[in-house]
């Protein structure tokens, strides 16, 4: 493993330990050359991803940019920190799991909005105004009109 702070391939493992869900191996290492202490975690990879994106470009699945678009639409929201991680876990798992080595970026979206639909409403709603390109009000009427028709749904099962 390549030191972040000096380059150098000379690095060693000082700790192993799985992490909670004992899905991900936590690594602390430390650098010969510079002394420098960093953490790396090890997961398991059922294939490589391809994403096809809206241009028909190909790149390979990079599950650092999904994190950081979810980072991004559950900004200042109150969600647990290791509840965003099983998220992008499941997600992920259900891409690899797909049976497919090349995934449309439209299909990551429809996903990554199912799963933040049942964790938050507000980064839903962000999400989608961004994956959908909203540009008029109307558009977010619209969404907020599809969360508050199934909330009374819920309401009324729940009555029953």
């Amino acid at each position: 493993m390549r030191c972040p702070s000096c380059n150098s391939l000379d690095t060693q493992v000082k700790d192993s330990r799985p992490t909670e869900d004992s899905a991900v191996i936590r690594r602390r290492r430390v650098c010969i050359a510079c002394n420098f202490r960093f953490t790396t975690f090890e997961r398991v990879q059922l294939r490589e991803l391809t994403v096809i994106k809206r241009n028909g470009r190909r790149v390979p699945f990079d599950r650092d940019k999904l994190v950081r678009s979810l980072q991004i639409s559950l900004r200042k929201r109150p969600v647990d920190p290791e509840r965003v991680e099983k998220m992008v876990s499941a997600i992920v798992r259900e891409l690899e799991s797909g049976g497919e080595a090349e995934v449309s970026s439209e299909a990551i979206g429809e996903i990554v909005m199912e799963h933040l639909r049942q964790l938050d409403d507000v980064a839903y709603v962000r999400f989608a105004s961004v994956y959908r390109n909203f540009r008029e009000a109307k558009d977010f009427e619209a969404v907020l009109g599809e969360l508050s028709a199934e909330d009374a749904a819920r309401v009324a099962t729940l009555r029953k």
